[in-house]
């Protein structure tokens, strides 16, 4: 870390250390939240998670690692891998039978091996009790019937991000809050040689906005009983609208994975994207003037609302899975619930700046969402998220399809022209009733 940045997140966290010595928060805890675990003795512990898209992430989740281990004398490796690495790492683990004890994964990876997976329903149930209880969504992700496969994380938030300066210089006030304005505005920031750009390629986080865009116009992958539906009117209206959105934005994003969108903001080649809070914080945080100055101009939104009526955002799922070949598996409950702890999680988020938004009800407490009105808008990401599966069950197949970015590349396929928006929703449907029919 550079110095400027040690200075920076040093004082970052002096801010939590000093609102904490004003009182603790307090929490419509459950009383009968209990907790009793003995770790092995001599257990280590070998923790695999994605690498940081902001700093304060990364440090402050390794500070609470060395806390754990001077608490409990049990050293904790930590090795970071990208977005797209980390889940075929846990898939060869699984396979193989060893590997981190502790891996933290993204969306549905858990229905891939639940069998492989140690049995966090203690762990689980004692955290929901103490703080405020679990939202919805993550039930969907990691409960079985009564059995949890996994401790949700929380979920990589993900908003409109737009320069507030060029939004108006096009002539809108303030972000459109329909799909309809949506594209006057992509248009006309066009016009004015301001283009707008959303990941089109296979990127892990940021194709979050082409299953918003799906889902507005009533897209579904599966109906309730499980049966694919994506070949549908709703999906060919929605297509229809990505095809007449993509020639609004800035060129090669057909290839732009998870880190570009972020470069081509901070570079100026964009005025809107979507993503999580990460451009605000690389541009708040960098020494460069000129980052600062498009610091102060960015502001978030939550996505358009489509045909469909509701919110229909999608966000990148955060897990933590303990595997059944780890020796400790004792230690690993104990490091995770302790990383759950208000103690720790708290600073965690405030660090970085609500990167990862909240898992837990009680958490909305945090100042992190108020103490700046640019992060306010993905405090709720949790809360309003639709599950990967909807509006089915979740399980391998739908697992599947998001590793096999199915309905991404329908949207790029009739957004670029490869094919006809009738096509790519037929082969999506195809590809997706491979994965149903096992």
């Amino acid at each position: 870390m550079s110095e400027f940045k040690r200075r920076r997140f040093l004082k970052s966290t002096a801010a939590v250390a000093a609102g904490a010595a004003a009182g603790p928060l307090i929490w419509s805890s459950d009383a009968s939240a209990q907790w009793s675990n003995a770790p092995e003795k001599g257990a280590t512990l070998r923790v695999l998670r994605w690498k940081r898209f902001v700093q304060g992430d990364e440090d402050q989740y390794l500070v609470n690692a060395r806390k754990f281990t001077e608490k409990y004398g049990i050293p904790v490796r930590v090795d970071s891998e990208s977005w797209e690495d980390v889940r075929p790492k846990a898939a060869v683990a699984a396979n193989a039978g060893a590997g981190p004890d502790i891996i933290l994964s993204t969306n549905d990876d858990a229905d891939l091996y639940p069998d492989k997976l140690v049995d966090m329903t203690d762990v689980a149930t004692y955290l929901g009790k103490k703080y405020g209880g679990w939202y919805p969504v993550c039930e969907k992700y990691l409960k079985h019937g009564s059995k949890w496969i996994g401790v949700p994380l929380g979920c990589a938030g993900n908003a409109i991000v737009y320069r507030e300066s060029q939004v108006k210089a096009a002539g809108f006030d303030k972000f459109p809050r329909d799909t309809d304005g949506f594209l006057k505005l992509m248009k006309a920031l066009k016009e004015k040689g301001t283009p707008g750009g959303f990941a089109l390629g296979h990127a892990t986080g940021d194709q979050a906005w082409a299953h918003w865009l799906f889902w507005a116009f009533g897209g579904k992958l599966v109906n309730e009983k499980n049966q694919v539906v994506i070949d549908s009117p709703e999906t060919l209206k929605a297509l229809e609208y990505a095809k007449e959105l993509y020639p609004t934005f800035v060129p090669g994003t057909l290839s732009w994975q998870d880190p570009n969108n972020n470069k081509a903001f901070l570079d100026g080649q964009i005025s809107v994207t979507a993503n999580g809070i990460s451009i605000y914080y690389a541009a708040k945080m960098s020494p460069d003037p000129k980052l600062q100055d498009i610091a102060k101009d960015i502001q978030h939104a939550n996505f358009p609302i489509g045909p469909a009526g509701v919110p229909t955002e999608f966000n990148l799922f955060l897990n933590q899975m303990v595997f059944k070949y780890s020796k400790y598996p004792k230690a690993a409950k104990e490091f995770i619930r302790f990383m759950m702890e208000e103690e720790q999680y708290g600073p965690w988020m405030t660090a970085s700046i609500g990167y990862v938004c909240h898992p837990l009800q009680a958490y909305e407490k945090n100042p992190i969402w108020t103490s700046d009105p640019k992060h306010t808008p993905y405090r709720e990401a949790m809360k309003v998220m639709r599950p990967l599966g909807y509006a089915g069950e979740m399980g391998y197949a739908s697992a599947g399809c998001i590793a096999d970015f199915i309905i991404l590349d329908m949207v790029a396929e009739a957004a670029s022209g490869s094919k006809t928006p009738k096509e790519a929703a037929e082969r999506a449907q195809k590809r997706a009733e491979r994965y149903y029919k096992v």
